[in-house]
């Protein structure tokens, strides 16, 4: 086993170390908040207060940040030149395709090999080991970082060069957010009309309209599995996460000249639910706000 720096220790990264000791590696933490880093501790970390010191020595750093900005200061300021050369390097955050390709090609000419790895399955995933890892980077850094993601997840893909686990993320994350909003509309119209809701669950989860939205994340409390729905809309994947990967999604989309109009009224319907003041909701609320209410 060996010794890696994790660092950002926020809601997924925390429960992400904490699998890493797990599996038996020694895990030096790293994170702003005292509070994430004593979580940390207790979980069998390593806690520093710089990342120059959780970096030191070790044979591959992680790291789970907010944006693309943060993650390029930190490697290029705090990981590059303080981890031993060669280590590897694994950028578990969800970021621009062109910062994750850019940081990708800083680490490559100072002989670090690194891969995008954002992630999907969000706190609980996390915290029970059941991440599903997007990976771009060369296949000799994939196939190094591979066994150190599947620590953390059930599935771990390649999706081809630098750059390319960023671009699969925001695809899907667009895909869902799209698809999320649909099945909202649905069920708002269906209840509209007079349909009992669970009727119209079970007819439509097993028609064509089926999707997972639906069947593993419904909107509607008590309908279906478990969902945030049934907490009143707590504890999943914020709506302001969601907005952000959408944002992400639609900068891609102008980069690459795609057209993406559904895409784009689901960023536009996510913002309008965040003005709103219900960011830390989570994004199936929005059920909410098209119901009117």
């Amino acid at each position: 086993m060996s010794t890696i720096a994790f660092i950002g220790l926020g809601n997924m990264g925390g429960g992400m170390a904490a699998n890493l000791i797990k599996a038996g590696h020694t895990v030096h933490a790293f994170d702003l908040a005292e509070a994430a880093l004593a979580k940390a501790a207790e979980a069998g970390c390593k806690p520093f207060k710089a990342v120059k010191e959780a970096v030191a020595g070790v044979g591959a750093v992680v790291s789970m940040l907010p944006n693309g900005k943060i993650v390029k200061a930190v490697y290029e300021n705090d990981v590059i030149g303080h981890a031993p050369a060669g280590a590897l390097l694994l950028d578990c955050s969800t970021i621009d395709v062109a910062t994750a390709r850019a940081v990708a090609a800083i680490a490559a000419d100072k002989g670090y090999p690194m891969v995008d790895a954002p992630v999907s399955g969000g706190i609980a995933a996390a915290a029970g080991g059941t991440l599903t890892f997007m990976v771009g980077g060369p296949d000799d850094a994939f196939k190094a970082g591979e066994p150190i993601l599947a620590a953390m997840g059930k599935a771990v893909i390649h999706a081809g060069a630098a750059g390319a686990g960023q671009g699969a993320k925001i695809c899907n994350n667009m895909l869902l957010g799209a698809s999320m909003v649909a099945t909202c509309e649905a069920f708002a119209l269906a209840e509209k009309l007079g349909l009992d809701l669970q009727t119209f669950y079970n007819i439509s989860s097993v028609s064509s309209g089926q999707n997972w939205s639906m069947t593993s994340y419904c909107p509607v409390p008590g309908v279906g599995p478990v969902s945030p729905a049934d907490r009143d809309y707590e504890g999943g994947f914020a709506t302001a996460l969601m907005l952000k990967d959408l944002k992400l999604a639609m900068d891609a989309a102008q980069q690459a000249d795609a057209s993406v109009p559904m895409g784009a009224a689901a960023e536009s319907l996510y913002q309008m639910l965040a003005s709103a003041g219900e960011g830390g909701k989570d994004f199936s609320y929005i059920i909410k706000m098209l119901r009117g209410k």
